[in-house]
């Protein structure tokens, strides 16, 4: 049995809870709490569960997670850990003893006989139970061959749920302090789109098709793009295609040094076992395809990962491409580009703007 319907239930299940006097939730980026007994997660369904969320994030050039997955027995379960931003309980309900006791007191009795008479229904999902901002997951199954084959059929949509919160909290905390409404002012009327830009980037380059923005740190380099040309098929969306137009891009307008015409970045296609992927997206209810892989200088000099999503306006018959890429070759990169990712989905066409005025 295929259990396509678990997506649904992870956004229209789970049910929000409105605590204002809990505390904020705590824990950095990234870093998701798993309560089960020891038993289990020595066992394989808490491998099962460490595949999913440690599994290597797409597009990086070095081997990162998708998350920090940290296994909590539920004796050392402490109100600190509960208060984090994420947090997972996973139980099976032959499973025996006070570990597993503690576990099943998180659900009411008619919770409990509820699951035990659906078996069909193996995750949901809660908010703001001990912390304001927070994201509560329970797994359970009756056995654990049973919960396993359910995650196994999950395929990412588990770990793509905490993905989607943890962009939903960096677009909150990105712009709590404002934007740089000069440079979306400039694209909506040079461009007729708009993307949030977070105080600390720069203006780089603004030509007709292509505005660039940039952040430079001691440690990294941050910077986004938008471009766009004429929509001519839906060939466009192919990733041979998307990957030319990207390559166009930057060749013309981007360079490790603008002094020397051989020195532009392009998109690294020449490495097996870090390729470029695209998927299609529903995005704000239009068609687009994100693409995620590496770029690297002509010179092979410098390089690093990217990650953009390309969309067409209906309106302008324009097709844009907003994307994020950073270097930074000493440190971690996994929050740099979630951070990226947060930005270029607040890109909007001309019909958004229209909507929101």
């Amino acid at each position: 049995m295929k259990y396509s319907w678990i997506f649904v239930l992870l956004l229209g299940w789970g049910c929000t809870t409105d605590r204002k006097n809990i505390p904020v939730a705590s824990g950095p980026p990234g870093l998701v709490y798993l309560v089960m007994t020891e038993a289990q997660w020595k066992g394989p369904l808490g491998g099962m569960i460490d595949s999913i969320f440690s599994a290597e994030m797409e597009g990086l050039p070095r081997k990162e997670s998708i998350f920090r997955l940290r296994w909590i027995d539920p004796s050392r379960l402490s109100d600190a850990i509960r208060q984090n931003r994420n947090l997972i309980y996973a139980i099976t309900f032959d499973h025996k003893g006070p570990g597993a006791g503690t576990i099943r007191k998180v659900f009411s009795p008619e919770t409990l006989d509820s699951l035990r008479r659906n078996p069909e229904l193996f995750v949901l999902t809660n908010r703001s139970v001990y912390s304001r901002g927070q994201d509560v997951m329970y797994l359970f199954g009756n056995s654990e061959a049973d919960l396993i084959q359910k995650l196994v059929a999950s395929g990412t949509r588990l770990s793509d749920y905490f993905a989607l919160r943890e962009r939903e909290r960096l677009t909150s905390s990105l712009f709590k302090s404002g934007q740089m409404t000069g440079i979306t002012n400039l694209l909506v009327k040079n461009m007729k789109c708009s993307v949030k830009i977070p105080f600390g980037y720069k203006l780089a380059q603004q030509e007709k098709d292509f505005l660039w923005v940039r952040q430079i740190n001691r440690m990294d380099d941050k910077d986004v793009f938008v471009a766009r040309k004429p929509y001519t098929s839906q060939k466009a969306f192919l990733k041979d295609s998307l990957i030319a137009f990207r390559d166009a891009v930057c060749r013309k307008y981007l360079f490790e040094d603008p002094e020397r015409s051989d020195t532009y970045l392009l998109t690294e296609t020449g490495i097996s076992y870090k390729p470029v992927l695209t998927r299609e997206v529903n995005f704000n209810g239009q068609y687009a395809v994100e693409m995620r892989g590496l770029w690297r200088t002509n010179s092979l000099t410098m390089g690093g990962p990217f990650v953009g999503l390309a969309t067409v306006d209906e309106g302008t018959g324009m097709m844009y491409y907003v994307e994020g890429f950073t270097y930074g070759p000493h440190k971690s990169q996994r929050e740099i580009m979630r951070e990226l990712e947060t930005i270029i989905y607040t890109f909007r066409t001309s019909k958004d703007l229209q909507v929101s005025k």
